[in-house]
């Protein structure tokens, strides 16, 4: 008896340690490539030319790098271009899944369980497949290197969000609309001065995973704002340094770490609604 249980112990010793190994080890894949993007950023171009991504630099007061990036990429009108499709992207969006969400949760209409799996069926379907009848119609709408062709793109229907709605709608009783119904409240009037409140959960989980998604966008960015001068953004603009004699990694990682630190900031700053959104959120979907 006494030999099993010392088996035991030793069989949960071995557990823990792979655990711990495995975490190290992850977190070791997971962080060395911010780290060598950092001490990449501070190398001149002859250091970044004769050493390896590993070695550090002579000097971590080179800040000429990051004002190279921001300068020469444009990333001061990239910034202002991507914080204006963001903003647009995030209201238009919210505004549209969370009604979408409310008809297809409250209304018991002929084809609402068709228009569901019509939406399942769609989030299944590969974005670059239907790019070239997607192209073709922005060329023909005129909307090729134009911000507002750019932002009703990007304001294409979401599913993932109008999911996250729909099951937090059906968590809402409906006692709530029958109550409102009775003192003589519209179907408008109880979405947006009743339900629509109680939605901030979910729209802070569909803001969060809409934004990121969309701050970081490149293809479709790429493909259809091709005037870099104009219509850059924050993703596109470093393609600057990307040409047929050679990449400027150095540059490029600089201005990668200057386009993380607007979405560093907001992290920093709105942990708590963002944790409350997103614990909330998953607990009512």
């Amino acid at each position: 008896m006494k030999k099993t249980n010392e088996q035991a112990i030793a069989g949960r010793i071995i557990w823990m340690i792979i655990q711990y190994v495995s975490l190290l080890f992850f977190s070791f894949v997971a962080v060395i490539p911010v780290v060598s993007c950092v001490i990449t950023a501070f190398k001149t171009d002859t250091e970044y030319q004769n050493t390896n991504v590993m070695t550090l630099p002579e000097s971590w007061l080179n800040f000429e790098n990051y004002i190279r990036a921001f300068d020469k990429a444009n990333m001061g009108r990239g910034f202002i271009n991507s914080a204006i499709i963001l903003v647009c992207v995030l209201l238009i969006s919210t505004f549209i899944g969370t009604q979408l969400a409310y008809v297809l949760d409250r209304f018991k209409f002929f084809g609402n369980g068709l228009i569901r799996n019509l939406f399942l069926f769609a989030s299944q379907l590969p974005g670059v497949a239907m790019q070239v009848a997607l192209y073709e119609i922005m060329y023909k709408l005129h909307f090729i290197n134009s911000m507002v062709g750019y932002i009703i793109l990007m304001c294409g229907t979401d599913i993932i969000s109008i999911y996250i709605y729909i099951q937090f709608f059906e968590n809402i009783d409906y006692s709530l609309d029958e109550s409102a119904i009775v003192d003589g409240a519209n179907y408008f009037t109880i979405f947006y001065k009743i339900l629509l409140p109680l939605l901030k959960p979910a729209i802070v989980t569909s803001c969060i995973l809409k934004g990121v998604g969309t701050y970081n966008e490149y293809y479709c960015a790429n493909l259809y704002l091709q005037d870099k001068t104009r219509v850059n953004t924050v993703a596109t603009s470093l393609y600057t340094f990307v040409g047929p004699l050679g990449s400027k990694y150095n540059l490029i990682c600089a201005g990668v770490i200057i386009s993380l630190l607007p979405a560093l900031i907001v992290f920093i700053t709105c942990q708590k609604q963002i944790y409350s959104g997103l614990t909330q959120g998953a607990v009512k979907g």
